[in-house]
């Protein structure tokens, strides 16, 4: 397994790779554009020219980029699903000139209507994304902690999404294990790791499965409360992650850290707890 953080990109990209250089990652995930807004400024060209340069010779990969927190490819609002469609084609366009290989988007949110309906809606709008922007990167649907209306915490429903998209080789998913475990899939322990894998092979199938998010969780198992915290110090505990980053199903898989950050070392702290997990 390849380990990385989502990093910053605010000093630009050349040093957000330089940050995770120092991290030791040998995988990353960014964003593209300011995460909490709509409007996105033009990529600066000689900054990602000199970032893919230095990505391939440090052999860090794969990098992800990671979708804004405001679209919501499920509401029944036409005004909002047409500005998220809109910034997942624009992300998907980013994300090629990046370099990345992924581009992790969460399914959304059905409000006061139909989970059902909401599944087809975030299905139409891969299809329409996809109708539109020609390219490689493919898309990953991030499961979620069933926070409020939030779609995508059980795997049956990231499973109708993906048989409703007709270019289904550009669609994946980014298992988070924060969000599984407060989804109510208990990771935490041996039993209920093999239970959740042996559902994900059920609806989604390990060929679907890109890209791991590691994050332990603050809140318990189905709590519905997304709240992430640093590995081994949550409710899933050292021994859940030392068994989940060991597992035969995730071998191979980049896994992303997503865990709270005051300083760098934070950072290094969960980058030698999870490396020191690891089965020499």
């Amino acid at each position: 397994m390849r380990f990385g953080f989502h990093i910053s990109i605010a000093q630009g990209f050349v040093k957000a790779l330089q940050n995770a250089l120092r991290l030791q990652c040998q995988t990353i995930q960014l964003f593209s554009q300011n995460p909490r807004g709509w409007k996105y400024k033009q990529l600066d060209r000689d900054d990602i020219a000199t970032f893919k340069v230095l990505r391939e010779r440090s052999g860090i990969t794969p990098v992800a980029v990671h979708m804004p927190y405001l679209p919501n490819l499920a509401s029944c609002n036409r005004e909002l699903y047409e500005k998220s469609l809109d910034l997942l084609c624009e992300n998907l366009r980013r994300a090629q000139v990046i370099g990345a290989q992924y581009l992790v988007a969460h399914p959304g949110n059905y409000g006061d209507r139909y989970i059902d309906e909401a599944i087809e809606r975030v299905a139409a709008a891969c299809n329409q994304a996809f109708s539109r922007i020609h390219n490689n990167v493919v898309v990953l649907l991030e499961n979620t902690a069933g926070q409020g209306t939030e779609i995508g915490s059980a795997f049956s429903q990231l499973q109708k999404i993906i048989r409703a998209v007709k270019q289904n080789s550009r669609l994946g998913i980014c298992l988070d294990t924060a969000h599984a475990f407060a989804a109510g899939y208990n990771i935490a322990t041996s039993t209920g790791l093999q239970k959740t894998v042996a559902e994900f092979e059920k609806h989604i199938g390990r060929s679907k499965l890109y890209l791991l998010h590691l994050n332990d969780s603050r809140s318990h198992c189905g709590s519905r409360i997304d709240r992430h915290w640093h590995i081994g110090k949550g409710c899933i505990g050292f021994e859940g992650f030392h068994r989940i980053v060991n597992h035969s199903f995730f071998k191979d898989l980049p896994g992303i850290m997503e865990t709270p950050q005051q300083s760098d070392k934070d950072d290094r702290t969960n980058m030698k707890t999870i490396m020191s997990l690891v089965k020499k």
